[in-house]
């Protein structure tokens, strides 16, 4: 999948692109039908939301469920971050957000950018977040709200916040969003089932809680260029990957068929990923 003129020029305007539909229902119904599985594991990659059961985020579910370890190599995920940076990309984090009906909490205003570098010591901001919804996003149940153009003003100054939810998180203050907001905005990009969201790390965004009946449960892959992994190991790998090998993506077909996959932490988190590490 090759982004166009057209689309190139939007991105580097507002900061995202926006692909309704591009999934099928048949690649979704895989992909649906194996999360209930991964969220009723009892394993450290699942974040569960504060003073309840529900998940809030999964990780690293390419490193040792079937579905989700060939969407990680799927083409239409990897091949526009691969263009836009002009280099070969590696899994910086991979997670399904779990946004469930009644029970999702807020994402507080921020940047991935902010977290990657004040955490990972990621150079510069060329990673990219490409998301799959797995249930429909309406007004309802807690879209990503974007502030467009925001991705141009390069890494913003934060405060960590380990507080408000379950997972901490490097926000930014009220009055440096209502600027923002006043200056480019404010979107949430909806869409059906298999919708596919591509948008900068450096993007300011944000999503409320989920006080509607729907589910919003969408995965993200966060793909880094190679040239820019990570110099600091401070969180357990399952958060933030420390091998940076070039992904090498399968045939478009990769949902529906079957390829062979490595699947390393198949039989449990091995002990290391767990723990701060040195640097290599």
């Amino acid at each position: 999948m090759k982004l166009t003129a057209t689309q190139l020029e939007q991105f580097d305007r507002d900061g995202y692109l926006l692909f309704p539909g591009l999934f099928t229902p048949q690649e979704m119904r895989v992909l649906n039908d194996e999360v209930p599985r991964l969220y009723a594991q009892h394993r450290p990659e699942n974040v569960r939301e504060k003073g309840s059961d529900a998940v809030r985020t999964n990780f690293a579910a390419h490193l040792y469920s079937y579905p989700f370890a060939k969407l990680a190599r799927h083409p239409r995920m990897v091949d526009p971050v691969r263009q836009l940076f002009g280099e070969d990309v590696y899994m910086h984090q991979f997670k399904i957000n779990g946004k469930n009906a009644f029970d999702g909490d807020v994402w507080q205003w921020h940047q991935d950018y902010g977290t990657w570098l004040n955490d990972d010591q990621m150079p510069e901001p060329r990673a990219m977040n490409i998301a799959i919804f797995l249930d429909e996003v309406n007004e309802f149940n807690g879209p990503l709200m974007f502030i467009p153009g925001s991705h141009k003003l390069g890494a913003l100054e934060a405060g960590h916040d380990t507080t408000t939810t379950s997972y901490p998180l490097w926000t930014i203050d009220n009055d440096t969003i209502r600027k923002l907001v006043e200056r480019g905005g404010m979107v949430a990009p909806k869409g059906p089932v298999g919708t596919m969201l591509m948008f900068h790390s450096c993007l300011v965004h944000a999503s409320g809680s989920n006080l509607s009946p729907w589910n919003r449960v969408s995965v993200y892959l966060s793909l880094c260029a190679v040239s820019n992994h990570i110099r600091r190991f401070k969180r357990p790998e399952y958060i933030a990957h420390r091998d940076f090998t070039p992904i090498k993506t399968l045939p478009d077909d990769c949902l529906l068929k079957h390829y062979d996959v490595e699947l390393p932490w198949k039989n449990g988190t091995p002990e290391a990923a767990l723990k701060p590490a040195l640097a290599a």
